[in-house]
């Protein structure tokens, strides 16, 4: 019951954080998207195709995942679930993209363990991969952030990067397996039952960079679109996009991360945080034109990878 309140609590107050602000500045940011021009419409069509490119990637990081977990998989079969379910992450509970890749993996003959597994480990890598970037981008201009949140973002990546090592994680994933093979009696064979991370996931890590990356160049093409950049900016764009799209990752309650990823870039950008100062109006438009961008990439891929499986198989 207090979690239900908590999760509530928190997607009511970003979303009204994002309403109030929205409505302070409506003339503005109404007057920008009617300024849009068709080179500008352009520049946001690439913007949705660089970020579909980026969920495609994180699909085929997972079947990396699944690989280093010593499963013989389709690479295209296994992008098609993943871009299939992704869109299902807004339907609140914020778990269900995870349930239906565990469900087709098994479909597929992986087992129940080793399907969990790999969906524990792609979140858990994607925020290691946003904190190194985050940590990068404030460590070289972010000017504003206070030693304290420096020192836990130190402490956060160190955190997940130990608990995604074979040497932490395979005594916790086997201690669990044991447990479900005792309560199912299947006592027999007991350590070829056993999933185990053979290797440290430093591929699989890069590629979340990657997929990280092609998020906040999505962000940043969207931000050109409504008005010019310098090339200096940049840096510090990735920094604030990788530590929105971070908390939205993390928070409970908000699914997909919605509301909440809008009110940290927001919050972040307007305190210049990570010393890319924008009009408030500039910051508003671009953080819910980017949502509505992210939102078609991802269904668009959906459709697309549900075509690709009936016609051409």
């Amino acid at each position: 019951m207090i979690k239900k309140i908590l999760r509530w609590s928190i997607l009511g107050g970003t979303l009204c954080f994002v309403a109030k602000t929205l409505i302070d500045n409506w003339g503005k940011v109404s007057d920008r998207i009617e300024q849009i021009n068709s080179a500008e419409w352009s520049i946001l069509a690439i913007a949705t195709g660089v970020t579909l490119l980026a969920h495609i990637l994180a699909g085929w990081v997972w079947t990396w995942i699944l690989r280093d977990l010593n499963q013989k998989i389709r690479t295209s079969d296994f992008i098609q679930i993943y871009l299939q379910t992704n869109i299902a992450k807004y339907i609140p509970g914020n778990i269900w993209h995870y349930y239906g890749r565990i469900r087709a993996a098994k479909d597929a003959r992986i087992s129940t363990s080793t399907a969990t597994l790999s969906v524990l480990l792609e979140p858990s890598l994607m925020a290691a991969a946003a904190l190194i970037v985050v940590l990068l981008g404030s460590q070289l201009t972010a000017t504003n952030i206070p030693i304290i949140l420096r020192i836990g973002q130190i402490l956060g990546l160190v955190i997940v990067l130990i608990i995604i090592h074979p040497w932490f994680l395979n005594p916790v994933v086997g201690y669990l397996q044991r447990l479900k093979i005792k309560k199912n009696r299947y006592t027999s064979n007991l350590s070829s039952s056993i999933t185990s991370v053979r290797r440290y996931p430093s591929i699989p890590l890069l590629g979340e960079i990657g997929f990280i990356l092609l998020r906040s160049a999505g962000f940043i093409l969207t931000i050109y679109a409504l008005a010019p950049l310098n090339i200096s900016q940049i840096p510090s764009l990735i920094g604030a996009f990788s530590f929105a799209w971070l908390i939205g990752l993390v928070v409970p309650g908000a699914p997909g991360g919605l509301g909440v990823f809008e009110a940290i870039a927001i919050f972040t950008l307007k305190n210049s945080l990570f010393t890319a100062s924008l009009p408030d109006d500039l910051i508003i438009t671009t953080t819910l034109i980017y949502r509505l961008i992210s939102i078609l990439s991802e269904s668009t891929g959906a459709a697309l990878s549900w075509l690709d499986a009936k016609l051409f198989k």
